[in-house]
């Protein structure tokens, strides 16, 4: 844990976001896309694998890493990995919703839906093999919703679907909300190094507070958060999150 006071003023905005989202034990979902709203019929030829479904959710999650480093800041329990690593989350998800939101016309937005299913779907596949699980009754597996998505998009004439990557998604959301995506780069790829134990972020984005040699002659090293480093990611997921509710609001509902 940090050996100095955390002081993480830049994280009001956001946690004051998050909390507004917070209901009765579960937060505030999204509402549902009006029947005639332009986001309805983007998904109106999609049937299960419409893009709402997707944007709701990844809408929810973000909250909810953002609101679990809100707690553990109201806890006083802070440490220099798992802040950059929390944030992480909530940017990736409101990236996603946003670029899902966003895309250059209908036909590529429905791609990019279909595109994030079809990632979904492999995923469950693989859980599948690797457990031995069989949907029961009618059920289909991940292999057959994978073929179901790609057979959709072969009737909508849509150009072939490709794997989403993450840094990718942040990298197109972020211009969308007004953001450089070089430097949202830059603070994700940071977060994604805490989230992953690796080196290099404790050298660029952490401060030194003590080294306590070890018995075989190492030191280790007590770290502490860099709050200059760490604001721009909090600043970067505030915006992302205010410019998704913007941009749903503005296509889910009639005009």
């Amino acid at each position: 844990m940090s050996t100095q006071a955390f002081r993480g003023a830049y994280l009001l905005p956001l946690f004051h976001a998050v909390e507004q989202a917070r209901g009765d034990g579960a937060y505030r979902q999204l509402p549902a896309p009006d029947p005639a709203s332009s986001l309805a019929t983007d998904d109106a030829p999609l049937g299960p694998y419409a893009a709402a479904h997707l944007i709701r959710a990844s809408y929810t999650a973000g909250l909810a890493h953002t609101d679990a480093l809100r707690r553990l800041t109201a806890a006083g329990e802070v440490d220099p990995t798992s802040t950059w690593t929390l944030l992480r989350g909530a940017l990736e998800n409101f990236a996603t919703a946003l670029w899902l939101l966003d895309g250059p016309g209908r036909a590529e937005r429905r791609r990019r839906a279909l595109s994030l299913w079809h990632e979904d779907m492999r995923n469950r596949q693989q859980h599948e093999t690797d457990t031995g699980h069989q949907p029961s009754g009618d059920g289909m597996s991940g292999a057959q919703r994978r073929a179901e998505i790609r057979g959709i998009a072969d009737r909508l004439g849509l150009p072939p679907l490709t794997r989403p990557g993450t840094h990718q998604i942040v990298l197109a959301a972020a211009p969308t909300a007004g953001l450089t995506a070089l430097k949202v780069g830059a603070a994700w790829r940071a977060a994604s190094g805490f989230a992953h134990g690796r080196y290099w972020p404790n050298l660029r984005a952490s401060q030194p507070r003590a080294a306590i040699p070890g018995a075989d002659g190492v030191h280790t090293v007590a770290l502490v958060i860099d709050e200059d480093h760490h604001r721009p990611l909090a600043v970067y997921c505030h915006t992302m999150l205010d410019r998704l509710q913007e941009h749903y609001d503005a296509r889910a509902r009639a005009r």
